[in-house]
């Protein structure tokens, strides 16, 4: 079960209550997510004491569908759908390894 991001708007920034609980949920890297965020959502992102700060007004249905689409691709294996996985690197292209069923598949880089 993947989790949901819970928000709140304070003035012109987005702010994530519960980024450390939901990267630690899905076993990623809060670097790996917030890259994506921020190519995903355009906009400059910020962490601090386990909150992700974004500089714009993001609805937390549109910060919850972000998210979604990054567990589809980075979390999620693209096989047995389960999200027993984890992010090696093999000859320089980083891939998604499930722990559940061993399928090993490329990853999309994050620009």
């Amino acid at each position: 079960e993947l989790p949901r991001l819970e928000s709140l708007i304070q003035g012109t920034k987005t702010i994530i209550k519960n980024f450390s609980a939901a990267v630690k949920a899905i076993n990623r890297e809060p670097k790996h997510l917030i890259k994506y965020f921020t190519n995903d959502l355009g906009v400059p992102i910020t962490f601090n004491d386990s909150k992700l700060v974004i500089s714009g007004k993001i609805s937390e249905n549109q910060l919850n569908q972000a998210f979604q689409s990054y567990c589809q691709e980075y979390v999620l294996c693209h096989e047995c759908k389960k999200p027993d996985t984890e992010i090696i690197e093999r000859n320089g292209v980083k891939m998604l390894k499930c722990t559940a069923c061993g399928a090993l598949n490329p990853l999309k880089k994050i620009r």
